[in-house]
């Protein structure tokens, strides 16, 4: 019997609760789809569903085997990924997607440490938002990430949860910049510069929520994918920028923020049954360069708070 098929007829009758559908989303026929269910309880004993002329449910036996059979279904699916790459010779490569403000510096450290670590393994760096990143986790085009939190994480195992401390970027002349940190209320009244909402969502709602916790809620919200455009809104003096520190912002000044109230969460993911000696390697790499270059610290370093998402009004001009 193939067991993988008939579990597979069995999880979409089990998810649409209906033979009729079921069969159609498998595109076969309703009478060898009962016959294979039947087949199924035969060989392992049991009863799966309760079946009448007005509805189907799944029996005490089949809520338990559900998710087992869901379980093996995704372990065959990641085997024929793994067999394709090898065929395609994508085999001794690990496929890693970073966020696109990570800097320079970060990346090219991160590429050497795992170079050194794992001179065997090709890296192929993917630079993407974090929500496109989830959906590359899922469906086997990633084969890990540097994702945002808060983010939906199902179906992930993650590395240690990184606080990157943000601060404020200041066009030259302005007064705010001849102090050495920046109280988050004094920026009330100005434009806000931010990475682009649907990058990563959950990221974008906590900075703005902390931002308003803080005492400073934006006049505008703008939208900048590339750090010169975010340069550019900052340099007219009317908009400031909540970025990590970095070391050359051309005509701009960099100050921290009183007490590091605004940070971003960071962490790599890989899918769960993807968890191999190549992934763990790039995640350990990646945790080490994040802390040492990026100057990020440890989650329990920043207190906890609860995010709210909400939706974006868009790019505000």
């Amino acid at each position: 019997m193939d067991i993988v098929g008939h579990l597979a007829h069995f999880v979409a009758v089990a998810e649409e609760l209906h033979f009729g559908r079921a069969a159609e989303r498998l595109g076969m026929a309703q009478p060898p789809l009962s016959q294979r269910i039947r087949r199924l309880e035969d060989e392992l004993g049991v009863r799966l569903f309760d079946r009448t002329s007005r509805r189907v449910e799944l029996t005490a036996a089949g809520r338990l085997l559900l998710p087992e059979a869901r379980d093996v279904l995704g372990r065959v699916d990641r085997i024929r990924e793994l067999s394709e790459r090898a065929r395609s010779g994508e085999v001794g490569l690990v496929r890693a997607g970073l966020p696109a403000d990570l800097g320079g510096d970060v990346v090219a450290a991160l590429v050497s440490a795992f170079r050194d670590r794992r001179p065997d393994l090709r890296l192929a760096l993917r630079e993407t938002g974090t929500a496109e990143q989830v959906e590359a986790l899922a469906d086997g085009s990633l084969d890990v990430a540097v994702l945002r939190h808060p983010c939906d994480t199902r179906g992930l195992a993650l590395g240690p949860v990184l606080a990157q401390p943000l601060g404020v970027l200041l066009a030259a002349d302005d007064p705010l910049g001849a102090s050495g940190e920046v109280r988050v209320d004094a920026l009330a009244g100005r434009d806000l510069v931010l990475f682009p909402r649907e990058e990563a969502p959950g990221a974008h709602d906590d900075l703005l929520a902390a931002c308003r916790r803080n005492g400073f809620e934006p006049h505008a919200v703008h939208e900048a994918r590339h750090p010169q455009f975010a340069l550019g809104l900052v340099l007219l003096g009317t908009a400031v920028a909540l970025v990590p520190r970095l070391t050359d912002w051309g005509g701009a000044v960099w100050r921290p923020l009183a007490g590091s109230p605004l940070a971003l969460r960071t962490s790599c993911a890989w899918r769960r049954d993807a968890g191999d000696g190549p992934v763990a390697d790039f995640a350990a790499v990646t945790t080490d360069v994040l802390r040492e270059v990026a100057a990020m610290r440890p989650l329990d370093a920043v207190p906890p708070r609860r995010v709210v998402l909400r939706p974006s009004s868009g790019f505000l001009s």
